[in-house]
């Protein structure tokens, strides 16, 4: 009876020590409060795909064993999106060569992108005389895949060339041809056998494939079947990572989940929402667009908030950095999407960095820096009283 009581006491002392470890364990985040995390909706199979994809994504650490460049920028891709958002200024790349149209002039020099990292006993590439360059921080990732499924129709739609409305917005698709691995998309409407690009900070990238494609190539000197160029020789040598990673990676980065708004109903927040469409943030902003047809039902024919027209604008001459890509002038930028804003310094430090170089470093200083067709915008929101300023920018902290 004896034994039969002490058993019984240890139970229920391991039970209390069980219950006041669980009890000191940091809660999970809440869904909204985070950017990484599937979409709702896929398969059993579609999840593990997803999976394997964020363990290249996040864990692969390439050394020279397996791959990495002689010359470099990062040894990872989770080392420049931590949590699947913004970069910092420890991460930013360099863009160099490219003035105009005409294409990159420097591309037998190192360009597109300047690799400052290297393995021992090779050196890092320097700017070559003569080039232009531009800093780009890295983007958040998710919501991706909803982006990549925005018709080529619909961004037409937006787009406004001759500025026929007398807004002063003019917004125009980046037009480049496609790289050999890419197809296009079956809705697709080319010009002059050029395709509408929509990723990247110039729209210089047509889908999440070549995105990456470009990411391993030139972020960390990996080649593949798709670009078996060595960033370091030139020359084409075998692929140092497989087309079924490649594959997750870019399964991965169209299934994460699109970030989700915070407190809608508060008062100020659908104060500081209706203000921004009321100073015309909303004309390049653009808060609701749709997806088409997807094989992966849960990003099919979807109603989405990205706050993006996907289109090329004019930012004026304080944002000119003299290098651009495809067919985007120096000045144009394509409108970054605004979900996940407010989310943004969680992996940039506790802080922002933002504008395409991170050299904002609020909210209401990125504003500021609006120029080209944006300047009105930005005059509207210097005019408003503080009480709106407010409720403004705890509204875009609230995407």
């Amino acid at each position: 009876m004896i034994k039969k009581i002490i058993v019984f006491e240890t139970i229920v002392a391991l039970m209390a020590i069980i219950q006041a470890c669980t009890k000191l364990e940091p809660a999970p985040p809440n869904n909204e409060d985070v950017l990484d995390g599937p979409v709702e909706g896929l398969t059993y199979d579609q999840s593990r795909r997803f999976l394997a994809g964020d363990v290249a994504f996040n864990n692969e650490v390439f050394n020279s064993r397996t791959g990495l460049g002689s010359i470099f920028v990062a040894t990872s891709c989770g080392s420049c999106h931590a949590g699947d958002g913004k970069g910092t200024p420890f991460t930013t790349l360099t863009r160099f060569g490219q003035i105009d149209s005409t294409e990159n002039q420097f591309l037998h020099l190192g360009g597109p992108q300047l690799q400052n990292r290297a393995l021992p006993g090779y050196s890092p590439e320097q700017i070559p005389k003569g080039a232009t360059f531009s800093k780009f921080t890295p983007p958040a990732n998710t919501g991706l895949g909803f982006i990549e499924l925005v018709s080529d129709a619909d961004i037409l739609a937006m787009a406004d060339p001759a500025d026929a409305n007398n807004d002063g917005i003019s917004g125009v698709p980046n037009y480049e041809y496609l790289p050999a691995f890419v197809q296009p998309f079956i809705n697709a409407i080319p010009l002059n056998g050029k395709y509408i690009h929509r990723f990247g900070k110039k729209a210089a990238a047509y889908n999440l494939l070549h995105q990456t494609v470009n990411a391993y190539n030139q972020d960390i000197g990996i080649t593949s079947t798709f670009n078996p160029k060595d960033v370091y020789s030139g020359i084409n040598i075998d692929p140092e990572v497989s087309d079924l990673t490649i594959q997750n990676v870019v399964f991965y980065l169209q299934t994460l989940k699109a970030p989700i708004q915070r407190n809608i109903n508060d008062v100020e927040i659908v104060q500081g929402k209706n203000l921004f469409s009321q100073i015309k943030c909303a004309s390049c902003h653009t808060p609701q667009l749709t997806t088409g047809t997807s094989p992966v039902a849960a990003l099919s024919n979807k109603t989405f908030f990205p706050y993006t027209d996907l289109l090329l604008h004019d930012m004026g001459s304080n944002l000119d950095d003299g290098y651009t890509e495809g067919s985007a002038k120096t000045f144009e930028w394509r409108t970054p999407p605004l979900w996940g804003l407010g989310l943004s310094p969680n992996s940039q430090g506790g802080q922002y960095f933002l504008m395409h170089d991170g050299r904002a470093k609020s909210i209401e200083e990125a504003i500021q820096m609006h120029g080209g067709e944006a300047l009105q915008s930005k005059n509207n929101f210097t005019s408003l009283s503080q009480s709106e300023k407010n409720a403004l920018l705890k509204f875009l902290k609230a995407l």
